[in-house]
């Protein structure tokens, strides 16, 4: 132990117990409009989509998982092969 460590002011309990408090709130607030959340997301990559492609709407899944450390995003969508007129759908991918 250095003489630093025998001076330094220790923090109350109640300032850390309000830090912990607002951590815990913030996390409960965002947890209940997780549904809401959900919702725009998927009309909003659905809007994207339909800007380049016809998909089928039903056949867009979005799902969010909240862990402890992360929280995880999860989009599924069933891309058609062949575009309106039966041609094959070009699809272009990058890194």
């Amino acid at each position: 132990m250095s003489i630093r460590e025998l001076f330094k002011r220790k923090k109350t309990s109640a300032p850390v117990a309000r830090e912990r408090l607002q951590i815990i709130l913030a996390h409960e607030r965002s947890a209940t409009s997780t549904s809401d959340i959900l919702v725009t997301l998927r009309e909003e990559i659905l809007q994207v989509i339909a800007k380049h492609m016809t998909i089928d709407r039903e056949k867009v899944r979005v799902s969010m998982d909240r862990g402890d450390e992360v929280s995880l995003l999860e989009v599924d969508v069933e891309l058609p092969l062949k575009d309106e007129n039966g041609d094959n759908v070009k699809l272009a991918m990058s890194a």
